[in-house]
């Protein structure tokens, strides 16, 4: 009798993708349909949250199953220490080859080395870039680098997803008879918000956040505060230095065209992620493979008057997370709160790995199964990471300003719907997302609240001693 197949993994992974440009998560009129499809056959975490929502902490965890306090990557940019093993040196099999194909943002010397065998380049001088210039397309830079612009007005047949896709198949193709990991790391749909299909979602279609329609509150901490004095000056100085909106906006006009924008972002990353599950079938191997989708964080758009990541709501801090399980056909939401520590524990599990001390996440494979399991509560983090500020900013004293840019915070989401935020030395928040989804209604200061913010800070505080995190709030 021949021995069981080893299941391959396949991970996409976009930068800043929202979890509602798929229809399972509300984005019904985005263009996605190979996204939507996937997500029709698999397992969709309906509450589903980074450790950290901005790039390079958010993927450390992502990586090695670890909090960025501990492995020290809590800025961005910052290099992941060799002490702390990524996912497939966690591993006891060694029968698989694995790939990582696209943005990796976790040092620069790269994933080879490091459980992977084989890296395909998105970086400054990297593969792409040789790509391009093998194409006749010559750096805009005077350092010989690509601006992201250029890049970003680049027609699909250059883009960075349709070249991805071509090395995503390849290597399936090579390795079909072998088991396999592949992560597929786009840079899209993170800003600029430019691309080859920027009018593939109708602008009528395009739905703004009800908080993007709002008066501006104050009711908020002071570095949101300062980045969004920052980021609507930055707009205006874009109306006159650049053709387009690319970055930020200021009107509500202006967040619909560059909602917009994004979205045909998404959808090209939508059509490179349709060639590679095609890639996939043709291959004979889908009831072989394990497909995951998720993101490293969200992107604000336009909500609380705000772009990017770098702050603890929804828009930034909730991402999809889909997994398909080899033969799965039918769509299964998962309810409960989720955090991405536990994403490594769930490969391991997927792939039929023992668990690693490394890591103190659980696997989600017995939530994925109906097991009992407790529900439990989801912790995220955020350390200063370098927040940009007007120049002659008038909000606060300049004393005040440099203590809110270094701020850190911890914060809680609840099965029943409470998020609390808690920050060293800037304003915490407190909000029932069950009422108020938006989170448009800060009720720390509310005193009726009281007994539920000593709860939850509670909470906090064993979490910070369980996971040595000295920080004092």
């Amino acid at each position: 009798m021949a021995a069981q197949r080893k299941p391959n993994l396949v991970l996409f992974l976009p930068d800043q993708q929202r979890a509602d440009t798929i229809a399972c998560y509300g984005g019904v009129k985005v263009h996605a349909p190979n996204l939507n499809k996937l997500a029709s056959e698999s397992v969709a975490f309906e509450r589903s949250y980074v450790t950290h929502p901005v790039c390079t902490p958010s993927r450390s965890s992502l990586m090695t199953g670890t909090w960025p306090h501990v492995n020290g990557c809590t800025r961005n940019s910052v290099p992941l220490d060799r002490r702390f093993l990524v996912f497939p040196e966690l591993m006891k099999d060694r029968d698989y080859r694995a790939a990582y194909i696209g943005k990796w943002h976790l040092g620069e010397e790269g994933p080879v080395g490091r459980g992977f065998d084989e890296w395909i380049s998105t970086d400054d001088h990297g593969d792409y870039a040789n790509f391009l210039i093998s194409k006749g397309i010559t750096p805009d830079r005077q350092n010989g680098r690509f601006s992201e612009v250029a890049i970003s007005n680049l027609p699909i047949e250059l883009s960075r997803p349709k070249f991805l896709e071509t090395h995503a198949c390849k290597f399936i193709e090579k390795n079909r008879e072998d088991p396999f990991i592949l992560v597929v790391g786009f840079v899209e749909p993170h800003s600029p918000y430019n691309g080859p299909l920027n009018d593939e979602n109708p602008l009528d279609d395009i739905e703004l956040d009800a908080t993007a329609t709002l008066a501006e509150s104050e009711d908020i901490p002071l570095r949101y505060r300062l980045m969004r004095e920052w980021q609507q000056a930055e707009a205006v100085r874009d109306r006159e230095r650049l053709p387009t909106q690319l970055f930020f906006g200021v009107t509500p006009e202006e967040y619909q065209s560059i909602k917009q924008r994004y979205l045909g972002l998404v959808t090209l990353v939508d059509q490179s992620i349709g060639a590679v599950l095609a890639c996939i079938e043709r291959c004979g191997l889908t009831s072989h493979t394990i497909v995951v989708h998720t993101s490293d964080h969200g992107d604000s758009l336009g909500a609380h008057h705000l772009f990017g990541k770098e702050t603890m709501f929804e828009e930034a801090a909730r991402v999809p997370l889909l997994i398909r399980l080899p033969g799965q056909t039918r769509a299964k939401t998962i309810q409960q709160p989720v955090s991405h520590i536990d994403f490594v524990p769930t490969l391991l599990d997927l792939l039929n790995q023992p668990t690693h001390s490394q890591c103190p996440g659980k696997s989600l494979l017995p939530l994925i199964n109906e097991e009992a399991v407790t529900s439990r509560n989801v912790f995220l983090e955020w350390a200063p990471n370098r927040t940009k500020v007007k120049k002659g900013t008038r909000l606060v004293r300049r004393r005040l300003v440099k203590r809110a840019v270094e701020e850190s915070t911890r914060a809680i989401v609840t099965p029943d719907g409470w998020k609390l935020c808690l920050r060293d030395k800037d304003l915490n928040e407190l909000y029932n997302l069950k009422d108020d989804p938006f989170e448009t209604r800060n009720l720390y200061a509310d005193r009726q609240y009281a007994s539920v913010i000593s709860r939850l800070a509670d909470e906090i505080h064993r979490w910070q001693i369980v996971n040595h995190d000295k920080l004092k709030i």
